[in-house]
């Protein structure tokens, strides 16, 4: 199911990596901050919208090679730590610092 409707893939792929992966950030941040407050089905729509957004960037043609490996790599480890038993042993702290810079590096492109 296609929960940004209004989002095409081109219109994606015309965002750097480091714009993408703050959008990422950004609901991963909302499931984080909803999973905290107890609200597990606001968190779960977060952390989809989060998945539709990666599996974006990872169909992105810029981001092939050693990107997508990092990028499938990422969507392996927060599915581990938000779905499943944390194998990985990362944290919500983790995350949110992973993804911050992802935000700071954006913000930078754009000059502010």
């Amino acid at each position: 199911m296609k929960i940004h409707k209004g989002l095409t893939p081109e219109r994606w792929f015309s965002f750097s990596l480091f714009e993408q992966l703050a959008n990422v950030g950004c609901d991963i941040e909302r499931t984080i901050n909803w999973k905290k407050q107890g609200n597990s089905e606001y968190s779960k729509q977060a952390f989809e919208r989060a998945l539709e957004l990666l599996g974006l960037t990872i169909t992105d043609p810029k981001n092939s090679g050693p990107r997508r490996k990092e990028l499938l790599r990422t969507r392996e480890a927060l599915i581990d730590h938000l779905v499943y038993d944390n194998e990985y042993s990362t944290s919500d702290k983790i995350w949110q610092d992973y993804f911050f810079q992802f935000n700071y590096a954006a913000a930078l492109e754009r000059g502010r």
